[in-house]
Order: structure tokens, then sequence, then C-alpha cells
């Protein structure tokens, strides 16, 4: 099926343009720089001036996006047929990097199939028997902890969580194999939003830096490929997420290797930021770091996945998600034309008051109150079919984390004042990286 052309400067006419929701009259570079570097106070005030529905254009060619931060407009986009809602489209700039066959970019029947090709792998029963590696995988990082001595915990993080996912998710143990993949997968999952200017711009993935990227990714490839093949031969009795793809489904070898790589670039920073921002939060309030390690000694899990829950309430790592609507479609109080854009703003509700009671506070128990948030008002996973997929994991693999972490040491912050955001690619990140000091408990 063609792709549906986007909404933007060579289709908008005069005539749909009065019929959008309002927004700003900015160049479409300024407004794009501003939602890629700033979109956290931007999309506020893009709010505040325009209502709860409202218009943006961005790069490439002053695309229309409209932007929702309603739990009811945002649910008539993820109960709407996918058909309609297309999401595999509005990521095809990650082409070059993740493949073709990637969930992220896949749309219609070849999503359904994909996706249901995945689920055995990320099911309850899977999820709790990656739990101990996991566990074990925490445990030996926060060994190597420096003590009384200010360090940043997200570079500690990603290193974790690149080793889950080489260990747990591609099941690599060889020694030799291991050593020579952390290199190569840090520079992968580094990417850059320059370098994913390639998908937009292919002629630059001759040149570099774009040249030099692709040449990494292929020696990723090379060993990702031989460890499918070997894996076939012996996944039997095997636990990794690899070894029960295989065994759960008929994949070919490039559409395994698309999937380990989406895999490897959507659960890396995105888990590695959400926990550097939840041991930001508990080195500034004691009264939560002991709730925390009261429920780590207790072997609480409840208690313990809420502080993730609530790490990513109060900082979204990816602040929005969206679809392209592939047929003129109702949304909001609006008739959007067929390649609008719709932005469904996670950040924008995750710090409303009405769905919230002081949304700036760091709460985690508002997730075990006889009265948690309401259904459709905690999204940092998306939601409806697109919803992601290793949800279920990064949940798990914070808990995890946590109870390896607050098990071992207390937190505090060398400097009380908390680290603003900063954006980096998709996701916010602590400007300064959460530096915390740890002491033995």
């Amino acid at each position: 099926m063609a792709p549906t052309p986007l909404l933007g400067s060579r289709t908008l006419d005069r005539q749909t343009a009065r019929t959008l929701p309002p927004g700003p009259k900015l160049p479409t570079l300024v407004q794009t720089v501003l939602f890629a570097s700033h979109r956290r106070t931007f999309f506020p005030r893009m709010r505040a001036k325009y209502g709860d529905v409202f218009t943006i254009r961005l790069v490439p060619s002053s695309r229309v996006c409209v932007v929702l931060s309603r739990p009811d407009h945002i649910r008539e986009v993820f109960g709407s047929p996918p058909a309609v809602m297309h999401a595999g489209e509005g990521n095809t700039v990650l082409e070059p990097i993740m493949g073709s066959h990637s969930l992220l970019l896949l749309d219609d029947e070849d999503h359904v199939r994909m996706r249901k090709q995945l689920m055995p792998a990320f099911s309850g029963p899977a999820l709790r028997g990656y739990a101990g590696m996991v566990l074990e995988l925490a445990q030996a990082e926060v060994a190597k902890w420096p003590v009384d001595k200010p360090f940043k915990v997200h570079q500690r993080m990603r290193n974790l969580t690149l080793e889950i996912i080489l260990q747990v998710i591609f099941g690599v143990t060889d020694i030799d194999r291991l050593n020579t993949l952390r290199p190569l997968m840090d520079k992968i999952v580094s990417v850059s939003p320059v370098i994913m200017l390639g998908g937009f711009y292919p002629p630059l993935l001759r040149i570099r830096p774009w040249k030099t990227y692709l040449d990494t990714q292929r020696k990723v490839d090379e060993i990702l490929y031989d460890e499918i093949a070997k894996r076939r031969e012996t996944f039997a009795g095997r636990n990794d997420v690899l070894s029960r793809l295989l065994a759960a489904g008929n994949w070919s070898d490039v559409e395994l290797r698309d999937q380990l790589v989406t895999l490897l670039l959507a659960g890396h920073e995105t888990t590695a930021t959400a926990m550097a921002w939840a041991f930001h939060e508990l080195a500034r309030r004691p009264e939560d770091l002991a709730f925390g390690q009261r429920a780590a000694d207790a072997g609480a899990d409840d208690e313990l996945e809420a502080m993730v829950k609530e790490a990513l309430r109060v900082h979204p790592v990816v602040y929005q998600v969206g679809r392209r609507l592939t047929e003129t479609t109702d949304i909001a109080g609006y008739r959007l034309p067929r390649g609008t854009t719709i932005m469904a703003a996670i950040g924008l509700v995750h710090r409303d008051a009405e769905h919230f009671p002081m949304p700036e506070e760091f709460r985690p128990q508002r997730f075990l109150s006889d009265d948690p948030p309401a259904p459709g008002t905690w999204m940092p996973f998306g939601g409806g079919a697109r919803r992601c997929i290793g949800a279920g994991f990064s949940l798990m693999e914070g808990t995890e984390i946590l109870r390896a972490a607050l098990s071992a040491y207390n937190f505090q912050a060398p400097h009380p004042k908390p680290e603003p955001p900063q954006a980096k690619n998709v996701t916010l990140v602590p400007r300064h990286g959460s530096v915390v000091t740890v002491t033995h408990r």
C-alpha cells in the first residue's frame, strides 16, 4: 500500500488550513527547533495560549501536527481503527537504522502479524522468567558504584540496560562476543538527530557521519546474524528473548534482526533515563527513599513498581506519540484531513492537576491508593493497538533495578536543586546525568 501523503506545504490548501485547530504562526524551522529541544516548555505554552487542541508545523514539508492534551481526545485516537491511525508511517525516518520489518514501522496486517509473533516473549510468565537474570545483572552493576563520591547515575543506568539487552534479550553470554559488542552497541544506541535525518534525505547516507554510523551497524548486523544462525540450532531450553521468539514464531533472519535492533533502540535509553529520574527523585526525598528501601527489603514488588510508574509520570521519557491519518476523520471536535499528523501529548496529561493532584510532586503512593489515577491518564507507553510491547519488560526491569540498588545503598543528592530535563533524541534526560552520592546501608 502506498504511504499516506503528509498534510503539509505541498498538500494543504488555504480553505483546509482555516478549519484546523489554532496554533502559532512562527516559521516552521523555529517551531521544529522549539519542539525538538524545548517541547517540555513549548507544549504547555501552546496549550495555555491556544487551548487543549492546537496545531504546530514541523519539518519536513511544514507538516501539519495537531496536538491533543485531553485524555478523552487521546482515547479517540488510541481507540480508532489502526487502519485509520497509522503509526508506522510516522516512523519511516527510522528505517535505515531499525530496518523495514521493525514493529515501529509497520501498519495494518503486517503490524498485527509481527506483534502477534512478538507477544509470547513478553507475556507474564516470560517476564517472570527474565526477572532473576535482570536482578543478577543489576546487583553486579550496583556493586561497582563508588561510595561516598558523587557520580552520574544516568550513565551507569545506560551501561546496565545495555547489558540487560545483550544478555537477557539477545541472549549473548560468550565473554569475547560481549566484549566485541559492547563498544559497537554503545555507538548504535548513541544515534543522534543528525544521523536520523538520513531517513528523510537518503543521499546523506553515503557520506560521513552517516556512512560511519551505517558501517558500525553493518558490523553489529554480522554478529547478530551469526547469533541468530547459532540460536536456531540451540534455542530449546534457553530463557532469553531471542530464544523465546524462535520458539514461538516463524521468522526470517532479517525480521529477527530488525526486531532485535528495535528492542535495542526502543528499550535502552528509555529505561535508563526512567531509572535515572527515579534515583534523582529518591536522592532528594528521604521519606520516599525509606519507603523504597522497606519495599526492597520486604520484596514488595507493587511498591517498587509504583516508584517506577511515578518516575515515568513526573518525567515522561517520551513526551508525545504520533499517528498519521489515512482518511479524513473527526477528532477532538475537528474534522481533520487525510495526512494530518496527530500527536498525543503524554507530558501534558501527566502534569495536569485535574488528573494528578499536585502534579509536580513525586508521590508513588498515588498508584497504591484506593483512588488510583483514572484509566487513560497514565500513558508513558502509549496506548491502543500500538502500546509499547515492551511495557511490561520495562516495568519489571525497573523494579529489579530498584530492588538491587535500594537493598544496598542510601542515596543523597550532592546538589539539592533538581536537575532540569534536556532533550536527547526523542527522550528527555537529566541535564547533568542525575548526579547522586551513595553510602552503604
